[in-house]
């Protein structure tokens, strides 16, 4: 609930502390005394829009500071991590400062904030019913939330709301396949083209080294054979390296036994020697075969080397990865057959979640059209007393087209009223009076005060042009709801002012010439003398201090 409102250079008020109390809770005073002024101090820290003519004339800044208690802060809370702020942890301190030339700053529990932040913390915490206000009741959009609240509805819309999420969720992602396919199948023939090609040429990592490597071979092979030639006729033809080792050994081994063992290191060297030469010439002999069996023709290579490059450069890659190209493009294509398939399952998935949020949503529809009908039976009880008797209160509960389902289900909930017999309903703001407008909101208030999400409201001149028994009845009925929330009214009837717990009164003084806005709290004789100021002028009489008496009495039966 509010606690406290500390508003300093408004507009008429230099200085003005106010501690509120659960109940009802009563201003008045005379017109023009600055009613009004609090409720738009309020609607400062609320968020509602600054202006610099709220600015006391002669300081730099008005500040308003209001302070709530929240025995739930759940909704708070929630507001406030959105805005990564700390929770409330029971308490919230809401300030406003706007500066004489219109600058606006907002702190929510001493953190600077943006005024939007504490306009969406002062929806969840006050409501304020005027005449022309647009917010709570007045704003349609608040008329479905407020039927599922009234009818203990809300768990059941909030399945509504998760069974939506799961479609849409199926929804994404059978459109994001389609859309894969739908590319993919634009692509299908490059890819079939290239995976032909690519397996056709069935290029290998480290080919191109390869095929290098022989080409330059090739492309010296006459100097190499001739070089291989003239080292085997040296090594093997007559007069040759071994023809030369051979008779050195023969001429050395006719003489060993006679040379005292000198020479066997020498005939070791010339057979070594001659392995050696028997080995190279081994050698000789296969790398000619080599450039024999292993070259192919050198255009043969080129040819190869030439279509190996083209691919590469064709798919933007050197040739070592055209392995890894063939692989991912065949992939592509092993996919792209097994689509089909998944497109059927989530096919299957979508639908199933769509049949599931539609009978989810049938079954809510079903429920807020018996709720409409208990909610408009329970508000046409309370109207004839507020001398509303000839009107009548419609919820109506239409569905919309598919394209406006939402997480909220399948209906539109709109609170129309029509004020003259015969007449078709419309819209709250469009077909009620002032008057007639507040006595609305009073008696929807009163049908959903159990539901009401909102702990403390504010009812501006409720009683506007009704008297008597009718505005006693706006009395009664505002008592009513005080058992339940925290109410505030401004009012201008004695039966109202009456019913109050806590009684407020506004007046005007002027000091050296200057006006300002006082409040007061008035005691029981202080609240006798103004509810009989109320019914008599500014002339109290004794008849009227009387009738004041008799109010206060009925008030505490």
């Amino acid at each position: 609930m509010l606690a406290s409102l500390s508003i300093r250079d408004v507009v008429l008020i230099d200085r003005l502390d106010l501690a509120y109390e659960p109940g009802l809770s009563v201003l008045t005073g005379e017109t023009g005394a600055g009613k009004s002024i609090l409720l738009d101090a309020l609607g400062l820290a609320l968020g509602e829009r600054a202006d610099s003519g709220l600015v006391r004339h002669g300081a730099d800044q008005a500040t308003v500071i209001a302070a709530f208690e929240l025995s739930d802060s759940a909704a708070v809370d929630a507001v406030l991590r959105e805005a990564d702020l700390d929770a409330c942890e029971g308490e919230l301190i809401l300030r406003r400062v706007v500066t004489a030339d219109g600058r606006s700053r907002a702190y929510v529990n001493d953190q600077p904030t943006s005024v939007g932040l504490m306009r969406r913390l002062g929806d969840v915490l006050v409501e304020i019913q005027g005449q022309f206000d647009q917010r709570g009741l007045m704003d349609p959009s608040t008329h479905r939330d407020t039927l599922d609240a009234f009818a203990g509805l809300t768990r059941q819309a909030e399945g509504v709301a998760r069974a939506w999420g799961a479609w849409r969720t199926a929804l994404v992602a059978l459109e994001t396949a389609r859309a894969d396919l739908e590319k993919a199948r634009s692509d299908e023939e490059y890819l079939r083209h290239s995976v032909a090609e690519l397996d056709q040429l069935a290029p290998q990592v480290g080919e191109e080294d390869r095929l290098a490597e022989t080409r330059s071979m090739l492309m010296n092979a006459e100097a190499v054979v001739e070089a291989l030639n003239t080292a085997s006729a040296a090594i093997s033809e007559d007069g040759g390296a071994d023809n030369a080792v051979a008779r050195a050994q023969r001429a050395l081994e006719r003489v060993a036994d006679r040379a005292a063992g000198r020479l066997d290191t020498a005939l070791a060297a010339l057979e070594r020697a001659a392995a050696e030469l028997e080995d190279t010439s081994a050698e000789i002999a296969a790398a000619a075969a080599d450039i024999e069996a292993d070259g192919g023709t050198l255009t043969e290579i080129d040819d190869r080397l030439h279509a190996l490059r083209d691919l590469a450069r064709k798919h933007g890659v050197g040739v070592d990865r055209l392995p890894e190209v063939h692989r991912r493009f065949a992939d592509h294509l092993a996919a792209l057959d097994g689509k089909g398939g998944e497109i059927g399952a989530l096919t299957a998935a979508e639908d199933k979640a769509k049949r599931a949020y539609t009978e989810a949503a049938e079954s809510l529809s079903k429920a807020r059209a018996a709720a409409a009908a208990k909610l408009d039976a329970a508000i046409a009880k309370e109207l004839p007393p507020l001398k509303l008797d000839k009107a009548r209160f419609e919820t109506m509960v239409s569905r919309q087209d598919e394209s406006r389902w939402g997480a909220s289900g399948l209906d539109a909930v709109a609170f129309q009223v029509a004020t003259n017999p015969g007449m078709p309903a419309g819209p709250l703001s469009k077909i009620a009076s002032g008057g007639e407008l507040s006595r609305f909101l009073l008696a929807l208030k009163v049908v959903l005060a159990e539901a009401s999400p909102i702990p403390t409201l504010v009812f501006d001149e409720v009683d506007s042009g009704v008297g008597g028994a009718v505005a006693a009845a706006v009395g009664d009925r505002l008592a009513r709801l005080a058992t339940r929330l925290q109410v505030l009214v401004v009012t201008h009837s004695p039966q109202v002012a009456a019913q109050g717990a806590h009684h407020w009164h506004v007046a005007k003084r002027v000091q050296n010439q200057v006006t300002a806005t006082d409040v007061v709290r008035l005691n029981t004789d202080e609240r006798r003398e103004e509810i009989a100021r109320m019914l008599s002028g500014a002339a109290i009489t004794s008849e009227a201090r009387a009738a004041a008496d008799s109010l206060l009495n009925q008030s505490q039966r």
